[in-house]
């Protein structure tokens, strides 16, 4: 049998993202729908495929020219849409004297196509509709002999024990003298007259769980989270997945990712849910991806990425339970054993600069490929001033009062960099604890950039409020085993983490600020005093240099809110 793809539908359902990308390219579990129909009906029988296309067509016919296909697939561009029936007339001079297939795009199914197609040459109606029961489309009559006797305009028109139709149909060619010569048409019209002309026109029952439609995001990412869980559970473990997978939502942080745990038979995986792609530029779930990979080749403490879905933006985890150092460092009463704790981590974090900036590829960055000065200035210090200072301390001082000092601290934290992957948000947080090991997450946002950065993100960490003494000595041992590996001007790294502990802590303020007002997570504003208290006592440490403007504003904010300095 040969087989008509239908792929020309604008996909308004499923704008905005149908501006990027046409949805018979949507993927799931990483491959193109359009793919797993054309390889569907490859394995039904079907000896040559045609595609007809009309929304962005050239990433369609690319697509379908780049690949194999075994059979051969063509595509018919349509300058004006034609509708299902006028795509099906405009195939006319493709069809033979056999039944043909005709498929939705925007759908997935598991349906048995040789057994619907046997059906066909078995029963022998001018068409069969394969249908299913699904409340949201049920609009098909169907009396108990299965031949379709009416289509309701709507589901809320149509009488009890109405079907959905699928989208998949075996149709006769004596179809086409039912469709009209020329402009756009519908086939369910074409349907309706073949019945009135007294043919018959038959229902194929299928289960409702083997079809779902994906016009509309909720739908599309539900079936995508399914089949990619069901992906990264065969990747992860070796075997297929359970029928039924238990999915639990977990807590996120400060971002907008959505997280789950997916369960069966004692294993888990955790999913990093990104959101459905709305732009061609390198997103944040490429940078997770790429990133990710890298420093899992490197060696380096950070969860296995099982399986990834840039489109849909999901990407499956190794379970690396719910342990964070803020948790364990808060539930340990003995200091010594956080100090020997944070000395480990710190190991990592170094090995995580030196060894992650070999290979690191910046074109991965979704942000910005290195820790710059414009980074200092705009996404730290203007982000406290805007966020912070105005946003939650409501205080009229703005970031070109302070141009001049941010400027030296963002100069002083580059010229003295010891330079390597910078991870951007090490907190105790983004540190997880599974039995004697501990795994960096969030690593989203590393490019190139200081060690001190980090290292001042992990120590000055208000989460896990480690004191000014405590810092001091996890500072000399970073400092201790950085020499161990490379020459190091003591006095000059000091500096320079002195600026990026400013920087940090300015940027930390931004988030809390951001968060607790803009995003509504209250939560982060009971890290404010800690963090600001923090930040006036670096700005008064001798030897950091003059900042009169910025220490001032400091101490109005102190008094503003009511935190004792």
């Amino acid at each position: 049998m040969k087989a008509l793809i239908l792929a020309a539908g604008l996909g308004t359902r499923l704008l905005p993202h149908t501006r990027l990308r046409p949805k018979p390219l949507f993927t799931l579990a990483g491959r193109p729908l359009i793919e797993r129909h054309i390889l569907q009906l490859r394995e039904a029988g079907c000896e040559a495929v045609i595609v007809n296309t009309h929304h962005l067509p050239d990433q369609i016919e690319a697509f379908i020219a780049a690949c194999r296909w075994g059979i051969p697939v063509g595509t018919r561009r349509e300058t004006d849409i034609l509708g299902t029936g006028g795509a099906i007339r405009n195939a006319s001079d493709f069809w033979d004297e056999r039944p043909f297939f005709v498929i939705n795009a925007d759908i997935c199914h598991t349906a048995d196509l040789r057994e619907i197609y046997r059906f066909h040459l078995r029963e022998a109606p001018a068409a069969t509709l394969v249908l299913a029961d699904d409340a949201e489309f049920n609009s098909v009559t169907v009396d108990p002999a299965g031949h379709v006797r009416a289509f309701a305009p709507s589901p809320s028109a149509a009488p009890a024990g109405a079907l959905t139709f699928t989208g998949i149909q075996v149709l006769d060619p004596a179809v086409l003298d039912y469709i009209p010569a020329d402009g756009d048409s519908h086939s369910i019209e074409a349907f309706r007259a073949m019945i009135a002309d007294g043919r018959d026109v038959r229902g194929f029952i299928t289960a409702p769980a083997g079809w779902m439609d994906l016009g509309t995001p909720e739908r599309y990412r539900r079936a995508a989270r399914e089949a990619s869980a069901r992906e990264a559970w065969e990747r992860a473990f070796s075997r297929t997945p359970p029928a039924a997978l238990t999915w639990e939502r977990l807590e996120g942080d400060g971002s907008d990712r959505q997280w789950s745990r997916v369960k069966a038979a004692g294993e888990s995986l955790v999913l990093a849910d990104h959101g459905l792609r709305s732009t061609a530029a390198v997103a944040e779930v490429d940078a997770f991806i790429h990133i990710g990979r890298h420093l899992k080749i490197k060696g380096l403490p950070v969860p296995a990425i099982h399986f990834a879905d840039a489109f849909a933006g999901l990407v499956f985890l190794e379970d690396i339970g719910d342990t964070s150092l803020q948790s364990a460092v808060l539930a340990e009463p003995d200091r010594q054993k956080t100090m020997a704790l944070y000395r480990k981590v710190i190991d990592g974090v170094i090995a995580l600069s030196v060894e992650g900036a070999e290979g690191f590829d910046p074109a991965w960055t979704h942000q910005t490929p290195a820790y710059d000065r414009q980074v200092v200035m705009e996404r730290e210090c203007r982000y406290f001033c805007d966020a912070f200072l105005r946003g939650y301390a409501d205080l009229g001082a703005g970031f070109d009062d302070f141009q001049d000092e941010f400027g030296r601290i963002a100069d002083q934290a580059l010229v003295d960099a010891f330079l390597g992957f910078m991870h951007r948000d090490m907190q105790s947080r983004n540190i997880m604890l599974k039995g004697d090991r501990f795994y960096f997450i969030d690593f989203q946002g590393g490019r190139l950039g200081p060690v001190q950065y980090d290292l001042a993100s992990l120590l000055i960490d208000p989460y896990a409020g480690l004191l000014p003494e405590e810092q001091e000595h996890l500072l000399g041992y970073a400092l201790q085993q950085l020499a161990a590996r490379r020459p190091v001007d003591a006095a000059g790294f000091r500096r320079g983490f002195s600026s990026c502990a400013l920087s940090r802590n300015l940027q930390i303020l931004g988030a809390f600020g951001f968060l607790s007002t803009v995003k509504g997570k209250k939560q982060f504003a009971r890290y404010i005093p800690a963090a600001l208290r923090g930040l006036a006592g670096r700005l008064a440490k001798p030897g950091t240099g003059a900042f009169p403007k910025l220490h001032r504003v400091v101490l109005e904010a102190h008094e503003k809110l009511g935190i004792k300095t």
